[in-house]
């Protein structure tokens, strides 16, 4: 197939080029192919920003072609022969050290380029192939290559259907590759065999310091997956992040998890937003909280965990937990007794920077006493998704964009991408040098 393989080129070409846009006119010449504008002026773009903020070639640099970036027109997503041309385009520069491609087009095919890029340019450390159109094949090709690369820290394959099959590839990876950090499969279709072997697998990797299994197909109401999980979580010794979203998660699977914590002294960010977990479960957390003095970020949204729930989380805050700084409830069908419990646990408790509590049934009550954390101090306002305002002698709440993850699936055209605001899990925890 042409364009399928890289193409040498003489060394006295790669070692001439002066800057990424020209470099990348150069290369089309020579590979023969039409420019594309997007890329061009995404380059253009990016060299104006470096430029400006006087980055040389001895800081570490993160090239972004983000195909959902629609301030650059025309948009015209990266095929797999665009993605080649782009990989030979940063081939010199040992100071880019990140590559992130998210939501375009590359398909299996044009895995082998991520393959070369794996095994030829050894200073990439994060590479970010989020939505494009990866298979179980494309999967299979990466895993493999993964089993010889020793550099690459944070792979992020969020969105590419790779399946069970894909994920059982990437298990058997982690067996061999000892220098990945963290690994983003959420949204990959992956199923109940591959997520127990990932499971299995971390059960012995020591260099995995975070990893993302959200929203698995899973065909059966048993929480197996969650219970492989819970046993791996009393035995690792290195995951500090784990996400495990959209994971149909019930009370007993969140029993397990807070029995495993108990055991584990490592896990500083749980999320388990978007699942099943109602008011029962907060017992466990409850008692995890009062005992875990690792745990600092906890990511309940979406969930419906209520008053009763609240009570159980508010009495391990007030009195027993010294480690956990940020929590958010957002939606979890609280109302105004449940709330109110979490503005009194601000009271005594001292470490808890960040709460998130947009989606509940706020009354006149909530309000007022929120509103006046605010006012002290006790709580900042870019540490909290909502603000006070008032009309006629009544206070009431408008929603902040702010929050633990607020730029996983998309990133602000304008503003600060990775602030503290808006992705407070990041923040708190950081476990590669990007989101």
């Amino acid at each position: 197939m042409e364009g399928f393989y890289f193409t040498p080129l003489p060394m006295e070409v790669t070692s001439t080029f002066i800057d990424l846009p020209q470099n990348y006119q150069t290369m089309c010449q020579l590979f023969q192919r039409e420019e594309n504008p997007f890329l061009l002026k995404t380059l253009q773009l990016q060299e104006a920003y470096y430029v400006k903020n006087d980055k040389g070639l001895r800081d570490e640099i993160t090239i972004k072609v983000a195909g959902n970036d629609h301030l650059i027109t025309p948009v015209q997503r990266l095929k797999d022969e665009d993605f080649e041309v782009l990989l030979y385009t940063i081939k010199p520069y040992t100071n880019i050290t990140g590559l992130d491609v998210r939501y375009n087009l590359i398909t299996d095919y044009g895995v082998i380029h991520v393959v070369k890029l794996l095994e030829e340019i050894q200073n990439i450390t994060y590479l970010n192939l989020m939505f494009n159109d990866i298979e179980t094949k494309g999967g299979e090709m990466i895993a493999k290559a993964l089993h010889r690369n020793t550099t690459l820290k944070y792979l992020r394959m969020t969105g590419n259907k790779i399946g069970n099959k894909g994920g059982m590839f990437f298990a058997t990876m982690l067996q061999i590759n000892s220098s990945l950090e963290k690994l983003d499969l959420g949204d990959c279709d992956l199923e109940i065999q591959s997520l127990i072997a990932l499971a299995t697998v971390l059960t012995k990797n020591k260099s995995m310091k975070g990893i993302n299994l959200n929203r698995p197909l899973l065909k059966t109401e048993g929480e197996e997956s969650t219970v492989h999980i819970s046993n791996m979580l009393r035995i690792n010794s290195s995951l500090i992040e784990i996400h495990l979203c959209k994971h149909d998660m019930k009370n007993f699977g969140m029993e397990q998890l807070c029995k495993a914590l108990l055991l584990n002294t490592t896990l500083r960010y749980l999320d388990v937003s978007c699942n099943r977990i109602t008011r029962d479960a907060m017992k466990y957390l409850g008692e995890l909280l009062k005992r875990n003095n690792v745990l600092e970020v906890i990511d309940l949204s979406s969930n419906r965990i209520e008053d009763e729930g609240s009570l159980y989380l508010t009495e391990a805050l007030a009195f027993y937990n010294t480690s956990l700084k940020a929590l958010s409830i957002v939606s979890n069908n609280i109302s105004g007794e449940g709330l109110i419990a979490f503005s009194d646990a601000l009271k005594t408790n001292t470490t808890l920077s960040n709460l998130y509590i947009w989606g509940n049934k706020f009354d006149s009550q909530t309000c007022e006493a929120f509103s006046n954390l605010i006012k002290s101090g006790r709580l900042k306002l870019e540490n909290i998704d909502v603000e006070p305002y008032i009309v006629d002698n009544l206070i009431y709440f408008a929603e902040l964009s702010h929050g633990i993850k607020k730029h996983y699936y998309w990133t602000p055209s304008y503003g600060e991408i990775e602030g503290a605001s808006t992705n407070a899990g990041f923040a708190i925890v950081t476990t590669t040098p990007h989101l």
